[in-house]
């Protein structure tokens, strides 16, 4: 361990800047010049394990991230960006761009985040007023992981546990004790178009009967968060900057979920059963009551000082790619950053497989290995004669970590066949994917009327 380092100064410069601290009193902390630390934050020295360790020990933090914290991804993520034709005529390297990530990341970052949200669709380059856009901005800066929202769910699920059993007949109990609301479940014809509503009048907790036994739980736990951890969701709502309500209602929808979900599956007992079961998917839903998509989500918020679990990202698509779910946790993954998808992800692949769980191996054109994990879901409250609706979740996480997964058993995750896949055609440079539907951005098309190649989009290399 001792012999092994990488080159990570943004991340150095990030933690000593959310620390207070100059890099003369960062320096005397870690036992290191401070001429030293000046040319690891400038990427001119590498950090080694060793000072890595000691970074760990005194400046909170998960040593995971920082192979994956480039800022914009990384060089050639930047690179990728910079060929749009917009910036043809600036003349931009790789030196160029490798300077600009060492003396600005935070620019580097902005920029990439901009660019990212225009797509390649021609959008407006912020998206300003996308209320979706600031709520994921906003969680994926706490790395969606909310410890205090975290530590009052699992002391109320450990009450909740000393009167019963059965956490759904608690939370009804403790609904109708506490705060005089009784749950009733209502058939369909008399609540067509709604899952979940709270009928003060009445003093009931009206659930749909297309609700199953996670899904109930589930809604009953939404309820009492919503009166037991208002006073906490309601201070995370003002930390944060909307620049409308509708954000604002997004984020409290968001943690108002986390909660119930963090009730169903406490912390540090879904943190035990995940290591103890390999991250059994099935095995976790079973244990917990859970359906697949909470547990799911619920992997990607494991990110407790001194507790953390594997940094999972998630990730929800429709037929048609369109994601409806990003978390991308701590894992840094642009496979959930990107708007964009290959084809070639299992992810795509596993409507054709309802209900089976897909894995894969995939490697992206940095040469990052990834493992991934993706099955289909089906919203509860689909009715006969109507939409019946369905969604892949996709699960992944670095493959280096992935060793303790009981669903790679038996994969090489460090030199198996991986399946070659880049961030939809437009941002990949592989000239031989036969699965190629357009050119790169910011790549010249070549032609030759003697040849035909894989696909009909020949393009210039650097």
């Amino acid at each position: 361990m001792s012999d092994q380092k990488l080159f990570a100064g943004h991340a150095v410069r990030r933690i000593r800047r959310a620390s207070g601290l100059t890099q003369s009193a960062m320096a005397e902390a870690l036992g290191v010049s401070p001429s030293y630390l000046n040319l690891i934050e400038r990427n001119q020295r590498p950090l080694t394990a060793a000072l890595m360790l000691r970074l760990a020990d005194r400046f909170d933090f998960d040593p995971r991230t920082l192979s994956g914290a480039a800022p914009g991804g990384g060089v050639e993520a930047v690179r990728r960006r910079l060929a749009d034709p917009a910036f043809a005529d600036l003349g931009l390297d790789r030196a160029a761009i490798a300077d600009w990530m060492a003396f600005a990341p935070e620019a580097v970052e902005a920029f990439a985040r901009a660019f990212d949200r225009a797509g390649a669709s021609g959008g407006p380059a912020l998206h300003l007023g996308d209320p979706i856009a600031e709520v994921r901005q906003e969680i994926e800066r706490w790395r969606n992981h909310f410890a205090d929202l975290d530590a009052q769910a699992e002391a109320l699920a450990d009450e909740l546990r000393l009167g019963s059993g059965d956490l759904y007949g608690a939370i009804a109990e403790r609904l109708r004790v506490k705060h005089q609301l009784t749950i009733r479940i209502l058939p369909v014809d008399v609540m067509p178009d709604r899952l979940r509503r709270l009928d003060l009048h009445a003093r009931q907790v009206q659930l749909s009967e297309l609700l199953d036994p996670a899904s109930r739980t589930f809604a009953a736990g939404f309820q009492l968060a919503q009166l037991e951890a208002r006073e906490e969701i309601e201070a995370l709502v003002a930390g944060a900057t909307f620049a409308e309500r509708a954000g604002e209602r997004l984020y409290r929808r968001h943690l108002t979920s986390y909660f119930a979900a963090a009730l169903m599956m406490p912390y540090a007992r879904f943190l035990r059963a995940c290591e103890a079961t390999g991250y059994d998917l099935d095995l976790l839903q079973r244990r917990f009551g859970a359906g697949f998509e909470q547990v799911a989500h619920r992997l990607t918020t494991l990110q407790r000082v001194g507790a953390r679990g594997l940094p999972f990202f998630m990730l929800r698509i429709d037929r048609a790619g369109q994601s409806s779910k990003r978390y991308a946790g701590a894992s840094n993954s642009p496979l959930v950053e990107s708007d964009l998808r290959c084809p070639l992800w299992q992810v795509h692949h596993a409507f054709d497989r309802p209900g089976s769980l897909q894995r894969q191996l995939v490697e992206l054109e940095d040469g990052s290995r990834w493992f991934t994990l993706a099955r289909t879901v089906h919203p509860q409250g689909a009715q006969a004669g109507g939409v019946a609706a369905e969604f892949a979740v996709g699960l992944g996480v670095e493959a280096s970590l992935a060793t303790s997964l009981a669903a790679a058993r038996g994969v090489d995750l460090s030199a198996g066949a991986a399946t070659s896949i880049g961030l939809g055609c437009r941002q990949c440079l592989r000239a031989d994917c036969a699965q190629r539907s357009a050119p790169p951005q910011g790549r010249v098309l070549t032609f030759n009327e003697r040849e035909r190649g894989l696909t009909p989009f020949a393009f210039a290399g650097d």
